[in-house]
């Protein structure tokens, strides 16, 4: 797994958030957010799991919304980053934080009604063996999202320490079978590389956003997106 490393370290997983949400970065946040949340649909009283929780943002914001959720992580450090904002949201009853491999989920099969993985793929090594026991624990719903081959994230990609593993729309179909998961939906945005956005302060953001959304929203827009969030299903 790329990064597993760098993950794990404190002064990393205590800085990480305001290096990617805070300024134009809140309005990557923001989407990501509404894209879980159209993904995964109602989630009051459904078992939730969330693969690679890190910080908890998206672990935390279905707790708040009445799921019974589970957050799993490799990393210790993020975890305690997730734990105090649990607390601050006053969450901290209603879900669990768990350090554990996302290769070898410690669940039984059809534990959870979703299962979701947010900014994961783009670090994994074996994509197959990962989506498999997504598949293997939900009884219903996998959501994750993609970074695009063919976008501009494979011109930033290369400034990036790590790198980033990019998927074609064939590659994610290959994906889908391989674990025997259909695909309900997806979601094509983000014209603009995420690091773009993460180095403008928020008002300066906001008119590329538009412009971005504008340009995604013309013919063949969906061809131009960096992004794509998936909705599937257990077949």
């Amino acid at each position: 797994m790329k990064g597993q490393e760098w993950y794990q370290e404190h002064d990393v997983a205590e800085a990480y958030e305001d290096k990617r949400f805070s300024g134009g970065g809140r309005l990557i946040d923001r989407r990501e957010k509404e894209a879980v949340l159209d993904a995964l649909g109602p989630v009051e009283d459904k078992r939730v799991l969330e693969i690679a929780c890190g910080t908890g943002r998206f672990t935390v914001m279905l707790a708040e919304r009445g799921a019974d959720v589970v957050g799993l992580d490799i990393s210790n450090a993020m975890l305690a980053q997730g734990r105090e904002k649990a607390r601050a949201a006053g969450v901290q009853d209603s879900l669990d934080f768990l350090r554990g491999d996302a290769g070898r989920l410690p669940f039984p099969d059809d534990h959870f009604d979703a299962v979701l993985a947010m900014r994961f793929f783009h670090l994994a090594d074996t994509p197959e063996a990962f989506l498999s026991e997504m598949e293997r624990v939900t009884k219903d719903l996998v959501v994750f999202d993609t970074f695009r081959r063919f976008s501009t994230r494979s011109i930033y990609n290369w400034a990036l320490p790590m790198g980033s593993r990019l998927y074609s729309r064939s590659e994610v179909d290959g994906l889908l079978e391989s674990a025997d998961l259909e695909l309900r939906q997806a979601w094509h945005d983000w014209v603009f590389p995420y690091g773009f956005y993460r180095q403008l302060p928020g008002a300066v953001a906001r008119p590329f956003r538009i412009l971005d959304g504008t340009l995604g929203s013309l013919p063949g827009g969906n061809a131009l997106a960096s992004v794509s969030y998936w909705q599937t299903s257990v077949e």
